[in-house]
């Protein structure tokens, strides 16, 4: 009996942990980061106390949702390349990361706020995305589908840069730009943009 407790907690624990990191997702993309507590916890149907035994300071959260959602943004590299011809998991791959970085704005400001809470994290996104996006760049030069000699860590930076605020413009607009640069990149740019790119 007190050797399943533990586990228990640790499931209960582990389960409080994956709701607060989706509902706080949720909650800065609509609100900021500056979003009340309670909206957070209400929408993960755990109490307040919960959400400060995890995540002690307002910058762990921010800190925590920005590795999750890398984490997953770098987990859907492999699960593309299975389902999809290179060029098309490529296109898919890189619609994926414009979404994570167009709409992780206000997060993304708050890794200029000197927290320390923050430090690790540009190494981070570099460690899980670079090998991942160079995977899938490897995979469709192998297909002769690539047109471009360029590396995983320019693209990177060249997808962050496109997707930099423009007034008026939301989402949609960041994903155009990205798409020609994807357009640039492959010799089959028109088909692949159709099955890869413009297409969840």
């Amino acid at each position: 009996m007190t050797d399943r407790r533990p586990r228990r907690q640790r499931v209960d624990a582990q389960r409080n942990v994956s709701a607060l990191l989706e509902a706080a997702k949720t909650v800065f993309a609509a609100s900021g980061v500056d979003a009340p507590a309670k909206k957070i916890t209400d929408l993960a149907g755990v109490g307040i106390g919960t959400l400060y035994r995890h995540f002690p300071r307002r910058a762990d959260l921010v800190a925590a949702v920005l590795q999750h959602e890398i984490d997953a943004c770098a987990e859907a590299g492999s699960a593309l390349s299975a389902a999809h011809e290179p060029a098309a998991a490529l296109a898919k791959w890189l619609r994926r990361f414009t979404e994570f970085v167009a709409t992780k704005r206000g997060l993304a400001t708050a890794l200029h706020s000197g927290d320390p809470a923050f430090d690790g994290l540009p190494d981070y996104f570099m460690h899980r995305l670079e090998p991942v996006l160079g995977a899938l760049l490897d995979a469709a030069a192998g297909t002769g589908e690539l047109h471009a000699d360029v590396s995983a860590k320019d693209l990177l930076y060249a997808v962050a840069l496109l997707c930099q605020p423009v007034p008026g413009e939301e989402l949609a607009y960041n994903q155009r730009m990205v798409a020609i640069l994807v357009d640039g990149l492959l010799h089959t740019a028109g088909d692949s943009l159709k099955r890869g790119f413009l297409s969840k």
